[in-house]
């Protein structure tokens, strides 16, 4: 394929258009490995730097999207403008460096640093590659290329826990950063000498004078459409569960089941992974098969799910039985990504093409400000107070408390579908 960053004038085929989202995807799925891998890790860290639960959660969540969330949105500005094929090149170089230097690390410190320069990286990926997805597939098949990509996430966690639980056991924790770290490079490169810019829906504003007023002018946007406000509202809730509660996953496993380092991955790599993927996969699917019929489907779907699973999550948390818990684990798994590939679609329909990049780090933002830094930063703070009554079972309590939350954000999709028809049309 050219390398060249100008965009053909014509319409990309389905091979450019597969190949591209499927390095995309790649990428993807690396940012969630150097991401996800500290949660496989954190039991083994714990003990090696004598870390309380707090201090894990601060180093799986907080110190990862402090910058992730906050320079996703200048990087996105950059991208509605300029090569998001390079940007997303360096960012995966970046991140993937910086993971590899998490082995180094000799306490909590060093290793909070490392993590925080992952984050770095990580800003740069998500928002042009929603960019890039909503310019070479149509609304039609949006629904479904973001689930793809969505899955990524799942490919992450598959090889994160099942590679990170291994090595861990095997050669220790330092030795499992490494691993992990270093193909993320050489995708860096594949995505910039191999994949070509598409061409824009519109063309590129200039930059603006003013960044703050830019974002500003955007949220206002965002929020001034009913639907999206709800979507994004919703998001950051089940985001806030899911990030709290599958990143303490491998700990619960191997605190309150007993499970080894390699057993827990396997577990959570097979069920994450594989059935959260196809999960993942088939929700945004779903939502584009009933949403021919019914737009709001889109959001509905969603919300219908979150609330019917909800249960199962708290019955997950509380069973004692090994075998019990993992088949419950798989069921939530797979509905449990419904929502994910929905919100990305709907957020690049409804904003404006010019602001899609910088429409997704706002998104991405929230999510990850509120989801990926304080949820699991909660839940460990949580399990640190209630261990003092309940011991080891305090993780269990300070999780189920977090899923509740998963019923709220359910009716804010519910909301967001009351309007969504109104809202597609204008838009139209």
């Amino acid at each position: 394929m050219s390398t060249s960053d100008s965009a053909t004038s014509s319409t990309p085929s389905n091979a450019v258009r597969n190949y591209t989202l499927a390095v995309i995807v790649l990428i993807y799925a690396s940012s969630h490995v150097d991401r996800q891998i500290v949660s496989i890790l954190a039991e083994s860290i714990k003990q090696d730097l004598l870390l309380s639960d707090s201090q894990l959660g601060f180093l799986i969540g907080l110190s990862f999207a402090l910058f992730y969330a906050t320079l996703g949105i200048p990087i996105a500005i950059l991208a509605d403008r300029y090569s998001r094929r390079n940007i997303i090149a360096i960012s995966v170089i970046v991140w993937s460096g910086m993971t590899a230097l998490s082995g180094l690390a000799v306490n909590f410190f060093q290793l909070a640093l490392a993590r925080i320069g992952v984050g770095i990286g990580e800003a740069g990926s998500s928002p042009p590659s929603h960019s890039m997805i909503a310019d070479l597939f149509p609304l039609e098949k949006r629904g479904a290329a973001m689930g793809i990509y969505a899955a990524g996430i799942n490919l992450g966690v598959l090889i994160g826990f099942l590679v990170g639980g291994f090595i861990d056991e095997w050669y220790g924790w330092r030795m499992a950063f490494f691993i992990v770290g270093i193909p993320g490079i050489f995708l860096g490169l594949l995505m910039f000498f191999t994949v070509r810019e598409p061409e824009r829906s519109s063309p590129p504003k200039p930059l603006p004078k003013n960044l703050f007023k830019e974002v500003w002018k955007t949220f206002v946007l965002m929020m001034a459409i009913p639907s999206l406000r709800h979507i994004v509202i919703g998001c950051t809730l089940v985001v806030f569960v899911g990030y709290g509660t599958t990143y303490w996953n491998g700990v619960f496993f191997r605190r309150l089941h007993g499970l080894s380092p390699s057993e827990t991955g396997v577990l959570l790599a097979l069920i994450g992974g594989i059935i959260g993927g196809v999960g993942t996969f088939f929700g945004g699917w779903l939502a584009d098969r009933l949403a021919q019929r019914d737009q709001r489907a889109y959001v509905w779907l969603t919300s219908a799910v979150k609330i019917l699973i909800a249960p199962f999550v708290a019955w997950f948390y509380f069973e004692t039985d090994t075998t019990i818990a993992a088949y419950l684990l798989a069921f939530v798994a797979f509905f449990g990504g419904f929502y994910l590939s929905v919100s990305f679609a709907m957020t690049q329909t409804l904003i404006p093409p010019a602001s899609r990049a910088l429409g997704a780090a706002i998104l991405l933002f929230c999510i990850n400000i509120i989801g990926l830094g304080l949820g699991p930063f909660v839940v460990g703070i949580l399990s640190d107070m209630f261990s003092t009554q309940y011991g080891a079972d305090g993780l269990r309590y300070a999780l189920v408390i977090v899923t509740l939350i998963n019923i709220w954000g359910a009716y804010h999709y519910y909301l967001a579908g009351r309007t969504l028809r109104a809202d597609l049309d204008k838009v139209k």
